[in-house]
C-alpha cells in the first residue's frame, strides 16, 4: 500500500469512529432496549455539578436565561436542524414536555445551527414550543463542566434539578420512556 493510501484509509476510519461516536450521521430509530444504558450518567444529591448561567440570544427572539427556570427540573437539550437523531428525538421531547410541564419540568434548547432560519423551521416542523438559545458559536456549550459531557457530539441532554445542579446527562438521542425513568423521581 502506498503512504498516500494508508494515510486516505486511516482518515476513512477515524472519520467513521468520530461519527458512530457522535451520532450525527446515523438515522436508525431510537431503540429503549440498550442494557444499562451506558449513554446516561447520573449524579447522586450533594455530588452533582454545578451548571453556568445558560443565556444568550434565543432562537424566537429575545433574551433566554437558564436562571429563567430556577425552582423548575430543566432538560437542557442541544441540537440543530442537520441532525438525524436530533429530528428522532424532536416529537419525544414535545410529548414528555406535555407530559410533565405541569409538574415543573421545562425543555430549555440549545441550537447550535449557524442559521436562524434553519432552526426556527425545525421548531415548526416539529411543532416545539419551548424556547431554545441560539447558539451558532459554541460559546455556551464550553461553558459547561468539563466531562459532563461531549460537546462535539449532538445531541446530549442534560437534567438540571430544581437547584440548578446536574442530576443526570445523556450524549445521543432521548426517548419519553428513557427521560421518564431518568425525570421521574426528580419530580
Amino acid at each position: 500500500m502506498t503512504k498516500q493510501h494508508n494515510t486516505r484509509r486511516m482518515f476513512m476510519v477515524t472519520a467513521a469512529a468520530c461519527a458512530a461516536l457522535t451520532g450525527c450521521t446515523s438515522t436508525a430509530p431510537i431503540s429503549d432496549t440498550t442494557p444499562g444504558d451506558p449513554l446516561t450518567r447520573t449524579w447522586k444529591e450533594g455530588q452533582r455539578p454545578a451548571v453556568p448561567d445558560l443565556s444568550g440570544p434565543s432562537l424566537e427572539g429575545g433574551k433566554v436565561s437558564l436562571s429563567d427556570y430556577r425552582g423548575k427540573l430543566v432538560l437542557i437539550n442541544a441540537w440543530a436542524s442537520t441532525c438525524g437523531p436530533c429530528r428522532l428525538e424532536a416529537p419525544e421531547l414535545k410529548k414528555i414536555q406535555k407530559k410533565y410541564g405541569a409538574r415543573g419540568l421545562r425543555i430549555l434548547g440549545l441550537d447550535n445551527d449557524g442559521d436562524r432560519a434553519a432552526g426556527l423551521a425545525f421548531q415548526k416542523q416539529y411543532k416545539l414550543d419551548y424556547r431554545s438559545l441560539h447558539d451558532p458559536s459554541g460559546r455556551q456549550l464550553l461553558r459547561l463542566p468539563r466531562g459532563l459531557v461531549n460537546t462535539q457530539g449532538i445531541p446530549f441532554t442534560i437534567v438540571v434539578d430544581r437547584s440548578g445542579k446536574v442530576a443526570a446527562a445523556r450524549m445521543g438521542a432521548v426517548t419519553e420512556a428513557q427521560l421518564t425513568k431518568t425525570i421521574a423521581p426528580l419530580l
